[in-house]
């Protein structure tokens, strides 16, 4: 499918430097959008997702903004998705099933399809970053990144 069939058929939309002709890949394995990775669930030792499980809406669902509030990751197509998630590493944001291929658009990135298969969709995480608490900045820990 052309990044411009999908676009149209979501109502999304890109930067207007991304060419729309282009293929969308569909992946069948680990593979990452901007800040999001998704992950084949038997990779995801204890994640399980715990409720809540539903068909994903007609429009899609966004998954995560950037962090300042723009850039949405959104999945579109047909699955089952929780975003009830048991993470012990508390990254995993979503969980879905599908049976055919899904895609997360994204104004910067295009998009990206998921091959058919059970998956983890987690934030990804930078250790030993500077952060930030009230006023003051430390270094250490992890932090999530955001676009």
């Amino acid at each position: 499918m052309h990044l411009a069939e999908l676009l149209d058929r979501t109502g999304l939309d890109v930067l207007a430097h991304l060419d729309r002709q282009v293929d969308v890949p569909v992946i069948d394995g680990l593979q990452a959008q901007g800040d999001l990775i998704v992950v084949p669930e038997a990779m995801a030792d204890g994640v399980r997702g715990r409720a809540g499980w539903h068909p994903l809406p007609a429009e899609g669902a966004e998954l995560v903004r950037g962090g300042d509030g723009t850039n949405p990751h959104t999945l579109v197509g047909s699955c089952q998705l929780t975003v009830q998630v048991a993470d012990p590493e508390w990254l995993a944001v979503a969980m879905l099933h599908n049976t055919v291929p899904v895609y997360l658009v994204h104004p910067e990135h295009g998009a990206t399809g998921i091959a058919p298969g059970r998956w983890v969709v987690r934030r990804q995480r930078e250790a030993g970053a500077f952060r930030k608490a009230g006023a003051l900045w430390y270094e250490g820990g992890s932090v999530l990144v955001a676009d």
